[in-house]
């Protein structure tokens, strides 16, 4: 299954020197609107807020979390009650709303944990991302990501925003942790 060149996941082959710096990270921070969601807002007529969050990807934050010492964080540009509601499902004890800059709440929680940019990784589709990719040892994005995005991204996803891209990027973090088989499967 692996090679020098490279290592063939279900995802793909992935270059050695990725999965060596995917094993460092210890923060996986994530956007909300088109990374946990596929971009979608759907507005009722009064106040009321509906997205669609994937459970594959709430799985992956899960099994993350279970299997390794990462920690997973929200840093997102709107807030939203819901949002909150998904992190508790998940796990997800940081979630940081109403960031339209998130580089400065990126490096205060990076500072209160104690873990450097270096073993943080980040998750983002959109100009607003970029400042939180500055934070990153690692910086990813969904397949439908904007194109400009896509330029500046250690590791571009093979899956879109609120289908599966964060579930990827937890898969990828896990093999390269020894915490799941290049083919998926869990191994604690």
């Amino acid at each position: 299954m692996a090679s020098a060149i490279h290592t063939e996941t279900i995802y793909g082959p992935v270059a050695p020197e990725m999965l060596e710096r995917l094993s460092r990270i210890r923060l996986l921070m994530l956007d909300v609107d088109g990374t946990l969601t596929d971009g979608g807002v759907y507005l009722d007529n009064g106040d009321g807020e509906f997205k669609k969050f994937c459970t594959k990807d709430g799985l992956g934050i899960v099994q993350l979390q279970r299997t390794t010492s990462c920690v997973v964080a929200v840093i997102t540009g709107r807030e939203a009650r819901l949002t909150e509601r998904r992190c508790r499902e998940c796990g997800i004890k940081h979630v940081i709303q109403g960031q339209g800059i998130k580089d400065k709440p990126a490096r205060a929680l990076q500072e209160q944990l104690g873990i450097s940019v270096e073993e943080s990784a980040a998750v983002g589709d959109d100009l607003n991302d970029l400042p939180m990719f500055s934070r990153a040892g690692i910086s990813a994005c969904p397949l439908d990501a904007h194109p400009y995005i896509r330029r500046f991204v250690d590791l571009p996803l093979h899956v879109a925003g609120g289908r599966g891209a964060v579930r990827e990027i937890c898969d990828l973090i896990m093999m390269a942790k020894g915490a799941m088989d290049p083919s998926g499967k869990l191994l604690k």
